[in-house]
């Protein structure tokens, strides 16, 4: 008794396994272990190179101004307000929903 119908493909058959080479290993397995062994170059888009340069920005967090913020809601002068938040949230999602 097979558990498989026979229209079901093995996944080496798939187009995701990758293209062989002459020497049997895929082409993908080659090409990353040569990227791997430094001797490949990657060319990163201006969209790219702009993402991974905010990705090590120092500059993501206000120390300063956090800390007032700690101090605020220690000392009691700043009130949260629940509703306004739970306001705010529906709104939001109001306009993913459009």
């Amino acid at each position: 008794m097979k558990i498989t119908s026979p229209s079901i493909k093995s996944p080496a058959a798939s187009p995701l396994a990758g293209a062989r080479t002459d020497s049997g290993t895929s082409a993908y397995a080659s090409s990353a272990s040569t990227t791997a062994g430094g001797k490949g170059a990657v060319d990163l888009s201006a969209a790219a190179r702009n993402l991974s340069s905010l990705e090590s920005s120092q500059n993501d967090v206000n120390v300063a101004r956090v800390q007032e913020i700690r101090d605020a809601l220690a000392s009691g002068q700043l009130k949260i307000d629940p509703s306004r938040i739970a306001d705010g949230l529906l709104a939001s999602v109001r306009d993913l929903l459009k």
